[in-house]
Formats: structure tokens, sequence, C-alpha cells
């Protein structure tokens, strides 16, 4: 009967043992999969890339060549931006992030997705709801013509 006893702990041990394992196993993995499901800078750009640009831009931002970095005088977007959404409570703000047809095409669709989020976490800090903005996937122009113009972000409340 000793024996008997000693397998029955055994086996009691064992499967605590297992049911930590899992359970550490199911933490990781969902935290894990937590991170994945979160929103990062990328998401917003995909899910919005199929609303289309309506009417003039509330605002152009303009960056050096390149920076993401808003200039202070930039940060004036974020008051207009926030009046234009308390005269339309049910409206969106579209950020268009554009860049020119010279270098690396790949880097400069990321660098015009960068100009973008700079823009976004600016008007979330100014107090704009996130749920509110939408990005576009970045697009390339020429603009007016200017350079400046393929540096750009726009900024459309609609």
């Amino acid at each position: 009967m000793a024996a008997n006893d000693e397998d029955e702990s055994t086996a009691v041990v064992v499967g605590v043992l297992a049911g930590i394992a899992l359970a550490v196993v199911a933490v990781v993995y969902g935290a894990s999969a937590g991170k994945l499901a979160l929103p990062d800078s990328r998401a917003p750009m995909e899910q919005a890339a199929d609303i289309a640009p309506v009417g003039e831009a509330l605002a152009k931002v303009y960056f050096a060549v390149g920076s993401a970095v808003l200039s202070d005088a930039d940060q004036a977007v974020v008051g207009k931006t926030q009046e234009a959404l308390a005269a339309n409570p049910a409206a969106i703000v579209l950020l268009s992030g554009f860049h020119d047809l010279s270098g690396d095409a790949a880097r400069n669709a990321e660098l015009a997705r960068e100009r973008a989020v700079a823009v976004r976490d600016a008007l979330v800090a100014g107090g704009v709801a996130a749920e509110r903005i939408k990005l576009r996937k970045p697009e390339s122009t020429l603009g007016s013509g200017s350079d400046a113009e393929g540096r750009r972000v726009e900024i459309r409340v609609q």
C-alpha cells in the first residue's frame, strides 16, 4: 500500500506540474497573441486605405527632407483639427502621407507613413480621440512640382 500511495503522490505532483506548465504556456501565448492584436502604427494605415479623401484638405503639414518630426509651428494643426471635429461630432480625421518619386520607393513609403503617424500622435496628444483618426496608404506625388509638396501630410475632416 505504501508503494501505491507513493505512485498516487507522484501522479498528483506530475499532474500539478503539468497544469502549471500549461498555465505558463497559456499565459505566454495569450500575452504574445494580445501583443499581436494590439493596434500598431501600421494597422490604421491598412484599414483606412479604402477611405477616399473628400474635399479640400483642412491643413497640410510639411516636413524636412528625410524627417518625420513636426515643427513647433505645425502643432497649430491640432487646434484647427479639434475645432473642425467639434463642429461635426460624427466626422473622422483622414490623414494622407505623401512622398516624392526620388530615392528608394520603399523607404519613401515608410517615411510617408512615419509622417502621417507623427501627425496622428500629435492629434491624439492634443485630445483628438484615436478612434476618429484614420490613415491612408502612403501616396507618391509631385504635387505642385515643388519638393515640399512631396513631403507632406494632408489632414481632412470628413
